[in-house]
């Protein structure tokens, strides 16, 4: 455990291809977030692997292999609850990350101090902080900086609530609450990059992209023990257009163009990108109705959307659109709903080609009613019957794709 600088829960994919392909060797423990088997993959190869990026970048073929040697262990705490109370003390220790999947940052009031340890991941790392504390006597020296990478809004800041429902549930010292408000570091982040993983346990596949935006100080890139200084870590003090600009320039464009692609009879997203007028109809979805509606500079947002197509046109990944389109209509009240409104609010008018994406997943959903579909305000978190227009132009797309095929209905809106 000599020199361990970050404490890593989770050992899936996407972290071994993104922060510990990042960092600098013998600088990471792994800590198994759950119960069970998993570890004896990565410490059967010696918790050495390589990543293989693959993939556009910049519109140039990229397929590369790299070692990846920033592990130096990994635990399960729950057979080695005494090494994982001992990573708590370790002095060099300064940085802890995790990915325990969107449902990780939550609650569990069952939970108790004295388990060995928690089940919920909050509650482990609550454990955690509050014997680093003891152990080193509230020296504020030995506070942590925090980097969750799950992938909710916030993610920092609802993990700290957790946090703090623990100190209440478990009657902890003020003085422990405030080291940890004091001491410790806990930033919002936002990460990107597609993994599609592979076969091969000792070789993760990934594409060149990645992204990591931390809501937090400068000076932090100084501390990560990263093994080059020029990845693309991104460092600002209000995450949330970056998370918004993922949500509408890359998850926007798949649901748009999922449900009409499949009626299209296409199979994947780059089959979209390389077909005439899909790849016609996703560009005006993507420039003329998706940017516009991000808060940051254009330059930087058509540089980001270029990337975005290089990412669609990945000749070594098969996204399928039917994986693309599971929960569809949920997906689209996120991702697309809140642009098809902008465009409502700021211009007076339905943006067509969104218009046109929503008849299409409606469609796919195999949703007989429009009007009452439109009007469910479980589904949609409001009625859309009320915004001006839409169930008229929605009903007379939808009733378009059914009569002629989706492709003559995309032809005219480009």
């Amino acid at each position: 455990m000599k020199d361990i600088k970050i404490l890593q829960f989770g050992e899936g994919n996407f972290l071994r291809a993104f922060i510990d392909w990042m960092m600098e060797e013998n600088s990471v423990m792994v800590v198994k977030p759950r119960p069970g088997k998993g570890l004896e993959r990565l410490l059967n190869i010696g918790c050495r692997y390589q990543v293989a990026l693959q993939g556009l970048l910049d519109g140039q073929e990229v397929n590369t292999i790299e070692e990846v040697k920033s592990i130096a262990g990994a635990i399960n705490p729950y057979e080695q609850p005494e090494a994982y109370w001992q990573l708590a003390e370790q002095p060099t220790l300064r940085f802890i990350v995790s990915n325990t999947t969107e449902a990780g940052i939550a609650f569990d009031d069952a939970c108790k101090l004295t388990d060995q340890p928690a089940l919920s991941y909050p509650g482990k790392l609550t454990q955690l902080l509050y014997h680093r504390w003891k152990h080193f006597g509230g020296d504020k020296s030995k506070g942590l900086i925090i980097l969750p990478c799950e992938l909710i809004f916030h993610n920092g800041r609802e993990l700290r609530k957790c946090i703090e429902q623990y100190i209440a549930l478990w009657q902890l010292e003020a003085d422990f609450a405030a080291w940890i408000n004091e001491a410790c570091v806990i930033c919002n982040t936002l990460v990107d990059r597609i993994v599609p993983g592979g076969e091969d346990y000792a070789v993760v596949k990934a594409e060149p992209y990645h992204l990591w935006v931390i809501e937090g100080p400068q000076s932090l890139r100084e501390e990560l023990p990263l093994r080059q200084q020029d990845f693309n870590i991104v460092f600002t003090d209000n995450e949330q257009p970056y998370h918004q600009r993922k949500v509408t320039m890359l998850n926007g464009p798949h649901t748009a163009l999922s449900a009409v692609g499949h009626l299209a009879g296409l199979e994947t997203v780059r089959d979209c990108m390389l077909h005439p007028a899909m790849s016609k109809y996703i560009n005006k979805v993507m420039m003329e109705e998706l940017l516009p509606t991000v808060p940051l500079p254009k330059q930087e947002m058509e540089a980001y959307a270029k990337g975005v197509c290089d990412r669609f046109l990945n000749p070594f990944v098969r996204h399928m659109l039917t994986s693309i389109m599971l929960n569809n209509l949920a997906k689209y009240r996120t991702r697309d709903l809140p642009s098809l409104k902008w465009h409502v609010e700021q211009k007076g008018q339905l943006p067509q080609a969104l218009t046109l994406a929503l008849a299409a997943n409606l469609i796919c959903a195999e949703v007989q009613d429009i009007k009452a579909s439109l009007s469910d305000t479980n589904l949609w978190g409001e009625d859309l019957t009320q915004i001006p227009g839409l169930l008229s132009a929605v009903q007379q797309y939808a009733d378009q794709i059914k009569a002629d095929g989706v492709l003559k209905g995309i032809k005219c809106e480009v």
